[in-house]
């Protein structure tokens, strides 16, 4: 039998994901111990697990270096690549928003030209170009979003949003909302096909899980 290897997310997405697979009988003791191992092995059960950036997650199980992933669905929106997407987890629910001072709201709804700044360049363009057919300029940052319209830099901003605090301490509203998001799990399309068998029985446990 062959290992099943697991790309997590790290952080809060994978401790969630450890112990929801726990609960259908997929451990690794291995992982929480205090180490630096990159790769951590079952060897009972032939499963193989490590952490790695969000953003790569996709990039490993797209190209069969991992047969499964744990990201979020914003990840996957943003860096759209060839896998199956085959459960939403539950967990990590926020949502991808349009965000700016209330005034701007008008200027949407009108649709003229606006001036956006994101860490989510493919999502946003999406969203203005193909959905509201509205011209944008798409500005990518890595850091604090919200500083964006407060410095002049875009007028309003793509985030994901989870409780708004940030925006209402900064003076930004929720303008339009993009869509909800949560954790995923994603399959490599070859690994589905050579080992369906093992992994739509883990799906099929953790839906009942997450029912």
């Amino acid at each position: 039998m062959r290992y099943l290897t697991f790309a997590l997310a790290k952080g809060r997405l994978a401790k969630k994901a450890l112990a929801l697979l726990e609960q259908i009988g997929i451990t690794c003791d291995e992982m929480k111990s205090d180490t630096r191992k990159l790769i951590f092995t079952n060897e009972e059960l032939k499963c193989r697990f490590f952490l790695a950036k969000a953003s790569d997650v996709p990039t490993y199980v797209e190209y069969g270096a991992a047969d499964i992933g744990v990201v979020g669905k914003d990840t996957i929106l943003e860096e759209k690549k060839n896998l199956y997407e085959v459960l939403d987890l539950g967990f990590g629910k926020c949502r991808m928003i349009v965000a700016g001072p209330k005034e701007m709201k008008d200027v949407l709804e009108q649709g003229g030209a606006i001036r956006v700044a994101t860490k989510y360049p493919n999502i946003a363009k999406d969203y203005f170009y193909n959905h509201k057919s509205q011209k944008a300029e798409i500005i990518k940052l890595n850091g604090s979003i919200e500083l964006a319209p407060l410095v002049g830099l875009s007028e309003v901003i793509v985030d994901i949003v989870e409780t708004g605090t940030t925006l209402k301490d900064n003076g930004l509203v929720v303008l339009e909302e993009i869509c909800p998001l949560s954790a995923r799990m994603v399959v490599n399309r070859v690994s589905m096909k050579m080992e369906n068998e093992r992994i739509s029985q883990m799906i099929k446990g953790l839906r009942e899980l997450t029912k």
